[in-house]
């Protein structure tokens, strides 16, 4: 797909007041918090962890054994949670009826914004986050990895106070899986973790105890058999 404006159509007006009007919609993120907290006692917009990611992004870049497109990174990452601006946030570990049908909601927050859109920005941006739901490019698989590592890093430069109890959990089975095939993201993981470790243990806690209560609860539940449907 072409993303630049060669060989399309001049802008109508109401092609522009479309681009702005999804402009306007994004900046909801700007205010959209997450259950994440920033070192000054701030909950953490969904805007900031995006832009954390994308400074993540061009720093690692070079590093990576599966070499991506940066550009094509930044898109991705720019526009990964845009679909929030519409539904909001869910954490993580929520677990509700709008977790089940979080990834339906944002597919049909995507679908709106196309519609506000001139053919060529709309198809762009489903393909962009559909792209990057995937997680099949070498650029979505590094986009998925800094995704988890944020927010493990933002943690970790967060009060204490604000841990839930899955959170120390997560410190050992959250980020694993889209880090493991590269070495260099290894490297990161390993540094981000490390330091949680030292959080914890400044704040009274046993990571040895936590990572095992982690580990053994993670095992068990990809080990459950499948419960058959009526």
């Amino acid at each position: 797909m072409a993303e630049s404006g060669i060989g399309q159509r001049a802008l109508e007006l109401s092609d522009v007041q479309g681009i702005v009007d999804v402009i306007q919609l994004a900046e909801n993120l700007k205010t959209e918090m997450r259950h994440s907290w920033l070192s000054n006692g701030r909950q953490e917009s969904v805007a900031e962890h995006t832009w954390l990611m994308t400074i993540s992004a061009v720093l690692m870049s070079p590093y990576l054994e599966h070499p991506v497109d940066l550009g094509h990174t930044l898109k991705l990452i720019a526009l990964h949670d845009i679909a929030e601006a519409i539904t909001g946030d869910i954490p993580y570990f929520e677990e509700s009826s709008r977790k089940d049908a979080k990834l339906q909601d944002e597919a049909d927050a995507m679908k709106q914004m196309q519609a506000m859109l001139p053919s060529a920005s709309g198809e762009l941006l489903l393909a962009l986050w559909r792209e990057y739901e995937d997680c099949e490019t070498p650029e979505a698989k590094f986009a998925r990895a800094l995704d988890k590592l944020e927010v493990q890093l933002q943690h970790n430069l967060a009060d204490m106070q604000t841990w839930t109890e899955q959170e120390f959990g997560l410190v050992y089975t959250k980020m694993d899986a889209e880090c493991a095939y590269d070495a260099s993201l290894r490297a990161l993981l390993a540094v981000i973790r490390s330091r949680a470790e030292h959080k914890m243990i400044q704040a009274g806690h046993d990571p040895s105890a936590i990572k095992a209560a982690a580990t053994l609860t993670k095992v068990t539940s990809d080990e459950a058999p499948e419960i058959p449907r009526a």
